[in-house]
């Protein structure tokens, strides 16, 4: 008998998924094997919106699983502890996964390693599963990663994109490996309300339209915050209920300007992954230093509270602040216009917005969302790191007519067009009739504070 082990962990699909392949390819059985790791929860990876988004993910596996005349084995505890249980229980001598890039993946797969090979089985990690090409695949020829993106992405775009694997046809699962519930997202609290669904079935559907309907016209809306008309795909390929080589295959396909830069985000994606698997401290750490001695969180506190709650006084900050509490999501431009507000503007360490950004964010990738952060801050890989957003000119540039501040601050909903954009300016008794707050801060003195913390002339 010769039975194997896959071992889920942010790649939730059945389609173009490398380990499962090798583990039904010649086995007489293969147990789907997925471990709830609380320590995940410790690391702060484990938001509500998350968790309520991976429950939706390992039931819809489960389901596809299930039509192959299969099921998924979910258990809770130490993942080194509980695949050697599963192993035992199967007689199985192989177990296969997908590589990660975080220091916690690298150690839960050096720790699964080293216990398998005392017990007397294979461990396989394969590459390019969460990632459309690999961290370490391109990399200059002085150096173990890429640091700046450009030519990373000529390298990356030349580089051969594996070819898509069809999903197992059949998965045989032996019936006496026991297995808990798959959580569920109705038995959670804290959720933002408008949470999307999860799962590969909706990804695929979402795909399907993307990539039907939208991501021709890409370039041209993929900034307009009003219109809301990007792919929506980021919680899926957190998750990995997409493949990113799939979709980069199929994107390029299209062969159009839209998909063209829709490849390049993908490719984004991946250059995040290939930085952080390089410098794991990258998660926590400046990625090049400037010297900065940010505000403290103390002396920040209401300031920051203020942005968490999108009563800045700026409504283009304010409003993007409050459609990633209602949805878990925020867009692109939304994103970085609040980052470069908190860590340039109110000058306070990325490290709080990075963390708050996890905590909802349904897509919180520890690779994309802290180096996106660091990016913005200009401790990362950004070639310009003092630049610093004005909202207002965001504002008035990516949302013209005030539409998407007016769907998300109601409280200005009456003022038409431009105007929404500095209700400061408004004649003082009009002012009053709008609960608003005043702007925390001048931008001004904002960009004053913050050149000279930076020592800039």
């Amino acid at each position: 008998m010769h039975n194997s082990v896959v071992l889920f962990t942010s790649d939730l699909r059945v389609h173009d998924h490398p380990p499962l392949r090798a583990a039904v390819t010649g086995a007489d059985a293969v147990v789907p094997l997925f471990v709830l790791d609380r320590t995940i929860a410790g690391l702060g990876a484990a938001g509500p919106n998350r968790e309520a988004f991976l429950a939706d993910c390992l039931a819809d596996l489960d389901r596809r699983l299930r039509d192959r005349g299969g099921r998924l084995v979910v258990r809770a505890g130490d993942p080194v502890e509980q695949v050697r249980s599963v192993v035992e229980a199967a007689d199985a001598d192989e177990v296969h996964m997908a590589a990660g890039v975080s220091r916690y993946a690298h150690a839960r797969e050096r720790r699964l390693r080293e216990a398998l090979e005392r017990d007397g089985t294979r461990l396989y990690v394969h590459d390019a599963v969460v990632t459309a090409v690999a961290p370490g695949t391109v990399t200059p020829a002085s150096r173990d990663h890429f640091a700046v993106f450009t030519p990373y992405f000529r390298r990356w775009s030349a580089q051969g994109v594996r070819a898509v694997l069809a999903a197992p046809r059949t998965v045989r699962v032996p019936d006496h490996i026991r297995s808990r519930p798959c959580p569920a997202r109705d038995d959670m609290d804290g959720l933002s309300p408008g949470l999307a669904e999860g799962g590969e079935s909706v990804g695929r559907a979402l795909w399907k339209a993307w990539l039907r309907d939208g991501i021709d016209r890409y370039t041209e809306t993929h900034d307009d915050l009003a219109a809301d008309d990007t792919s929506k795909l980021s919680p899926h390929l957190h998750f990995g209920t997409l493949s990113s080589a799939e979709l980069v295959h199929a994107a390029r396909r299209r062969a159009s300007k839209g998909a063209e830069d829709f490849v390049r985000q993908l490719c984004w994606r991946d250059f995040h992954h290939q930085v952080l698997a390089a410098r794991q401290d990258a998660a926590t750490v400046d990625y090049r230093t400037r010297g900065d001695r940010w505000r403290s969180e103390e002396a920040a506190r209401d300031d920051i509270r203020a942005w968490q709650e999108g009563r800045t006084g700026y409504p283009i900050v304010d409003a993007a602040m409050r459609q990633l509490r209602h949805e878990g999501w925020m867009h692109n431009r939304g994103r970085l216009l609040t980052a470069s507000f908190l860590a340039k503007t109110l000058y306070v360490d990325w490290r709080v917005g990075a963390r708050h950004f996890r905590h909802l964010l349904v897509d919180g990738d520890l690779a994309n969302n802290q180096l996106n952060w660091q990016w913005v801050a200009g401790t990362g890989t950004d070639s310009r790191p003092n630049r610093v957003l004005n909202p207002v000119t965001q504002g008035k540039r990516y949302d013209p007519d005030g539409t998407y501040v007016r769907r998300w601050v109601p409280e200005l909903g009456e003022l038409r067009g431009a105007a929404v954009h500095e209700p400061w300016k408004l004649p003082e008794q009009e002012r009053e009739r709008y609960d608003y707050p005043e702007p925390l801060v001048e931008l001004a003195d904002g960009l004053s504070r913050f050149k000279e913390a930076r020592g800039i002339a």
